[in-house]
């Protein structure tokens, strides 16, 4: 008996075998069609790229480890989350999928909020754009006749579980992150609802992440050689997947995520909303748990960004800024490219550079750049702190945890010991897999997710503490005087 773990991100689909222990047996990928912005701050993506995707990724397990692949019986879901995909009659796609780095709606964020006082109090967020039902209200804004055809809102884990089994069902973690739910009921608020002129028909079922949302439809186990029953389990949002799969799951276990966008996670005994800090408090994928996120939208994609106009590859200018580096720079970086979520609620802030000068050179401004993500983590670490959330352990996570320079920043920044697992780039495929064990077997997912082995341990640099504590206070200082100067 094997399980499958499927992680859906923007950029393309992860597939991951496991075996009873827990064992990776193959992994394979797919690209997706990136997303597009058809304008500033927008962002969106065909959902036919998601299931593509996952057939090719799938299909390559089939080709690599067909043995395994038929010995399939549960899997599981990880999925980017808060994109609005709009479905019709019959199922059919009303429109490209609204991302969850998109940031039209912050108009209709306020209106939302002005029309139901307690809706902060109901979702235990604040209403952002990045967040589903904003997006709706949006649509019913701007696209009226699109609005009027919807039968069914899906978050993009969910639409490609609709394809795998004919089920429309979402489990807690992401439908957390709609601002549809009542997150401390773990149920579907008829209240929030309301706001976007939408009901419970609308929606789908909810499940637990461990918990059956379905099985695989006949044909697709023919596909890839499956015989007899194949669960697939409720899956997780990404980041609560990730917690699944590095073993995040007690009460002040976490990690720091440095992928496309940027999340510091902690797991939490009861629901532990803390608006005033844009802090995210969400279900996790385990029953009866919850979690709290501080979450940036522009980590590696700050460097991402930094490469394109450079022309230089990310690793060549992290390597760069590594072989240079001697403390804190002279330039500050505030990595607000597509907005930002923790701490500010801002759609509208925009990325700086402070301090260039005529010898600044593309090493000094990687530098700035990893600093400055390390500074937006160390923002939503404080807010979190102001919520009373103590970290008693941090494993990192995600492309950029590649560089040892960004770790040691972020270990010096953070006061915390980091722990670097091995195959951190498959934590969400982990965390689904493990997750579909659950579903086909009836496992405590409490057994089920332990921690992996530790690769290294990155510890502060006590040297550049002092360093780093001002040069933080002059990036904390800029923010308002940039916002105030541009608005």
């Amino acid at each position: 008996m094997t399980f499958l773990g499927i992680d859906i991100g923007t950029s393309g689909v992860k597939a991951l075998l496991i075996d009873e222990q827990g064992k990776a047996l193959g992994d394979a990928s797919a690209p997706a069609v990136e997303p597009v912005r058809p304008q500033p701050g927008w962002s969106e993506q065909d959902p036919a790229d998601w299931w593509a995707a996952t057939l090719g990724a799938i299909d390559k397990l089939k080709q690599s480890h067909s043995t395994a692949l038929a010995a399939v019986k549960g899997i599981g879901l990880s999925g980017h989350m808060h994109g609005a995909t709009l479905l019709g009659e019959n199922d059919a796609v009303l429109r490209p999928c609204i991302l969850w780095n998109d940031g039209r709606s912050a108009a209709e964020c306020a209106e939302m909020e002005a029309a139901l006082p307690n809706l902060r109090n109901l979702a235990g967020n604040i209403a952002m754009p990045g967040f589903t039902a904003p997006k709706i209200a949006w649509v019913r804004k701007h696209e009226p006749d699109i609005y009027a055809r919807i039968q069914k809102v899906l978050l993009p884990k969910a639409y490609v579980r609709l394809l795998l089994t004919g089920e429309h069902v979402e489990e807690m973690s992401d439908a957390a992150g709609t601002l549809w739910l009542d997150v401390a009921k773990r149920d579907w608020s008829d209240d929030l609802l309301g706001v976007t002129g939408l009901n419970r028909e609308h929606m789908p079922s909810l499940v637990e992440g461990s918990a059956v949302s379905g099985q695989l439809k006949p044909d697709l186990m023919a596909r890839w050689g499956m015989s007899g029953t194949v669960v697939v389990a409720g899956g997780a949002g990404d980041n609560a997947a990730a917690a699944c799969g590095i073993g995040a799951v007690r009460p002040g276990e976490g990690f720091v995520s440095l992928g496309t966008s940027g999340v510091l996670f902690v797991s939490n005994e009861a629901f532990s909303p803390n608006t005033e800090g844009a802090v995210h408090a969400f279900c996790h994928a385990i029953p009866d748990t919850w979690h709290q996120m501080g979450v940036i939208l522009s980590a590696t994609d700050s460097l991402n960004w930094l490469s394109r106009i450079t022309g230089q590859k990310q690793a060549e200018l992290s390597g760069a800024a590594e072989a240079q580096f001697k403390g804190p720079g002279e330039t500050i970086f505030l990595p607000y490219l597509s907005g930002e979520r923790t701490p500010h609620n801002n759609a509208g802030a925009r990325g700086s550079f402070v301090g260039l000068s005529q010898s600044t050179d593309p090493a000094q401004m990687a530098q700035a750049v990893m600093e400055g993500v390390s500074f937006a983590m160390r923002d939503c670490q404080r807010v979190l702190a102001d919520a009373g959330t103590a970290i008693n352990r941090l494993l990192a996570v995600g492309g950029g945890s590649k560089s040892a320079l960004w770790l040691n920043m972020l270990a010096t920044n953070l006061d915390m010991e980091i722990a670097l697992p091995e195959d951190g780039d498959f934590g969400g495929a982990l965390g689904a897999a493990r997750l579909g064990l659950c579903a086909a077997t009836g496992a405590d997912p409490m057994d089920v997710m332990s921690m992996p082995p530790i690769k290294s341990t990155i510890a502060p640099d006590k040297s550049l503490s002092a360093a780093y504590s001002d040069q933080y206070a002059r990036y904390r200082a800029l923010y308002p005087a940039i916002e105030e100067a541009i608005s």
